[in-house]
């Protein structure tokens, strides 16, 4: 009886399993977006759009009576279908309308919708995992707020475009499109398309007409209007356009100055010129997520307007600029049929910012970004998702590490296998089959395939349709009598099959061996002639896979010296640089302050043991002379905190110089440093510090005012805690920052509380993919427990401001 219940469980809980999977097939094609002609103006006062929208629609193939839109949250005035009155169903946020007669494939109409938009009484989630996707923002639309501008934007993806006009709304139609927009006479507007014309209208609004010619997907559809500043840039006659806020225009080509060569770029690397008829980039206030492609009218989060001394250190922005770019031939030229298949845009996205990389600034560079991509993949905890997933809960789900970070990694191998050729001429063939038109994973295989005459479906049946990634253990055998070393290779878990290359080192010279691993447990076999110096497996570094491989600290010295890939220097550097009391591995952390690439010269001067009895002298040296000379500012503030750390007097006036610096790395380093030497005077340097610089310096600022343990600045600190927190990976910051966090948790400061507060919805909803949403609810709950056994007499308030940012976190 009790194997019988048990087996009835299981099948119990399979039958309740398969039920909660359901298959997210691409959406039927009934009807088939043509035209897409809107007239569109804005009550500020409710935050509602008035509209009317002339959709000219055909059969996709059967016969049909009848079409259903999507309409989310719509006051419906009136139907017309031929511009005749027709009768229609608006229930479930979808209009169905009764078209009067039966249409056949071919047959256009005409159907006329005039209603109101209301945006802020829809609740859908939204591809930023924002509960309310409501299509439609308006910012600020009162104007009660005066450190914001009024604004007002769209964000479609994924389905919320029709939160404010009717359409299909999903990523397998297509349509052109004509928006007229009535605004107030001091706002500027941006759409898809080319601006046609305006016109002043007699109470102070005026009509801008943008028409676009060429299909896309609705959700691509935008509308951005506030008081922008915009720089005008162009490419090939094309026009080329940077919307930002008034104080950002004299760096606004600073920041997107490298569109036009991008664009050369891009159009070179696939074979197809840029396919549209301009490239604008609107920055706004208040955005849901970090970019978006909409097809010429690419919107950017607030983020990416940066000051001159943050450019002058690194344009954070750049990648985001890529790909947003690339997907105007990825996602916008060429749509994912439905989201299961949404890798086919973002991996392309994604990977587009390695290619431009490896292009503007060379391999180190590159390999350094694909890097951390890998690394935000791994720690994500994502084994158990397909690439392309029919099962997903929910279409927002998509959004995450995997259908990009993974995505761009399983590209970077698969280029690899076909070599550079064929991969790139399999894009072309990809994009000229499917252009203005839909694909899917399968139709990407097919591309390759048919450019390279490989079979491809044991690549894709392995890294598209399913899940994890490589996870390999190393070992070797070595036969001195024979000469050869035998390389073990054993997959402890799922097993995958790869190619992959193994780099013998002898004192002579390298041999290099290109093998197929397609087992559990795969043994390979090398002659030598002396004693190997190095076996580096997966000597490439290609491979999405974690390895563990024992070497000795020789054996890692041995590989920065000799061997050729930025992994190869930075994953030997992190094992010798723990040790430094040899005097080999010393050495070669001193060489790695002259080595090529940045990132290597800062890794080395964060982890230099100075108190070693090695060359200290040269050391210093050597550092002295980077934190004055070296080619990048951020190396130069690196060795400014080193030099820092040996309190000694002799560095005063460098660091009170680099406080004057044009660089905000070399500022807030300086400023550290100085501190830690003459507390008075970087005080003093502090308080003479405006607003706004003190925000370009916050990571400095707030460490000294943490060590000071000035509660004074609380909201201050209370603003960028949750970063040192948990986006540095120095542990004594880590600790540092956490002290100053229990002081907020426990103090009686409103303003702290809520700025904290609103930090922490802003990185839960950002770092949602990670599960630091839930981390943060239960900080935040922690914190409302500490409240209620406190003394503090505006407890209710502060425990209030608590619980309403769980609430938008749980929600």
């Amino acid at each position: 009886m009790k194997k019988i219940i048990i087996a009835l469980i299981l099948l119990l809980t399979l039958q309740i399993t398969a039920q909660n999977k359901i298959y997210q097939a691409e959406r039927e094609k009934i009807n088939s977006l043509v035209h897409t002609k809107l007239k569109v103006d804005f009550n500020f006062q409710k935050s509602q759009l008035n509209g009317e929208a002339w959709i000219t629609l055909e059969p996709y193939f059967y016969p049909t009576n009848k079409v259903v839109l999507d309409a989310k949250s719509f006051e419906v005035k009136e139907v017309k279908v031929n511009n005749v009155k027709a009768s229609f169903n608006y229930s479930d946020n979808e209009i169905t309308i009764d078209l009067g007669k039966t249409y056949k494939k071919g047959e256009q109409y005409l159907v006329y919708i005039k209603y109101i938009a209301k945006p802020e009484e829809v609740t859908q989630k939204g591809s930023a995992n924002i509960t309310e996707a409501k299509g439609l923002y308006f910012i600020d639309p009162k104007e009660e707020d005066p450190n914001k501008p009024t604004q007002i934007w769209t964000q479609g993806e994924t389905e919320s475009n029709s939160c404010w006009f009717p359409t299909i709304d999903s990523p397998n139609q297509k349509t052109t499109q004509e928006i007229y927009m009535t605004v107030p006479n001091k706002f500027v507007t941006l759409s898809n398309g080319t601006l046609k014309s305006q016109t002043n209208n007699a109470n102070g609004t005026r009509t801008d007409y943008w028409k676009m010619d060429q299909k896309h997907a609705p959700y691509l559809v935008f509308m951005g209007v506030g008081e922008f500043s915009v720089v005008k840039d162009s490419w090939k006659n094309i026009p080329v356009d940077y919307y930002v806020e008034k104080e950002y225009e004299n760096v606004a080509k600073d920041i997107f100055g490298k569109t036009p060569e991008m664009l050369t770029f891009f159009s070179d690397l696939t074979g197809i010129e840029y396919p549209w008829d301009k490239y604008s980039q609107m920055v706004v206030r208040d955005y849901v997520s970090g970019a978006m492609e909409n097809t010429t009218a690419v919107i950017h989060a607030e983020d990416a307007q940066q000051r001159k001394g943050q450019l002058i250190d690194n344009n954070e922005w750049e990648g985001t600029i890529a790909h947003e770019l690339f997907h105007h031939w990825f996602g916008d030229l060429v749509t994912t049929e439905s989201w299961a298949n949404l890798t086919v845009n973002e991996s392309f996205a994604t990977y587009s910012v390695y290619l431009w990389f490896e292009h503007k600034y060379g391999k180190d560079r590159a390999a350094a970004h694909m890097y951390e991509d890998v690394q935000t993949y791994l720690q994500s905890e994502s084994e158990d998702k397909n690439l392309v997933r029919f099962y997903y809960h929910d279409r927002e789900d998509m959004f995450d590490t995997v259908s990009y970070h993974k995505g761009n990694a399983i590209l970077h191998m698969l280029r690899d296998i076909l070599g550079d050729d064929a991969f790139f001429q399999g894009m072309n063939t990809y994009l000229t089959e499917h252009k203005f038109g839909t694909a899917e994973a399968q139709d990407l295989r097919l591309a390759m395939e048919k450019v390279s005459g490989k079979d491809l479906n044991w690549f894709f049946n392995q890294w598209y349709y399913g899940n994890g990634h490589i996870k390999m253990n190393v070992t070797y055998d070595v036969n001195t009598i024979n000469k050869k070393v035998t390389v073990n290779i054993h997959q402890p878990g799922k097993v995958f099959k790869f190619p992959i290359t193994i780099d013998v080192y002898e004192t002579t010279g390298k041999n290099s061996y290109n093998v197929w691993v397609d087992s559990e447990q795969n043994s390979f076999t090398f002659p030598f002639t002396k004693l190997p110096e190095l076996i580096n497996v997966d000597a490439k570094h290609v491979l999405l896979a974690e390895i563990s491989d024992k070497k000795t600290i020789d054996n890692y010295i041995y590989q920065f010296n000799n061997a050729p890939h930025y992994l190869d220097r930075r994953l030997a550097l992190e094992e010798i640089v723990k040790e430094q009391s040899t005097k080999e591995a010393y050495e070669t952390v001193l060489k790695a302050l002259n080595d090529p690439y940045y990132e290597i010269r800062v890794i080395a001067l964060e982890n230099i043991d100075l108190f070693q009895k090695y060359n200290k002298k040269d050391a210093i040296l050597k550092i002295e002379n980077l934190a004055q000379k070296d080619n990048s500012t951020l190396v130069q503030a690196a060795a400014l905190k080193v030099l820092g750390k040996l309190l000694d007097p002799i560095y005063k006036p460098l660091f009170e110089k680099g406080i004057n610096n044009p660089s905000f790395a070399i500022t807030g380093s300086s400023l550290i440093s100085l501190y830690q030497l003459d507390k008075t005077s970087a005080l003093n340097k502090l308080k003479s510090l405006d607003k706004d610089t003190k925000e370009s310096l916050s990571d400095a600022i707030t460490t000294i005012y943490i060590n000071e343990k000035d509660k004074s600045n609380l909201p201050f600190i209370a603003n960028h805690v949750l970063k040192g927190m948990f986006l540095s990976q120095d542990a004594r910051t880590q600790s540092l920052y956490g002290e100053a966090f229990k002081w907020i948790a426990e103090s009686d400061n409103k303003e702290a509380i809520s700025n904290l507060t609103n930090d922490f919805v802003k990185l839960g909803l950002q770092y949602k993919k990670y599960n630091f949403d839930k981390m943060a609810v239960n900080m935040l709950n922690q914190m409302v427990q500490k409240q209620l056994l406190s003394s503090n007499k505006n407890k209710d308030e502060l425990i209030l401001i608590l619980k309403t940012g769980m609430a938008k976190l749980i929600e």
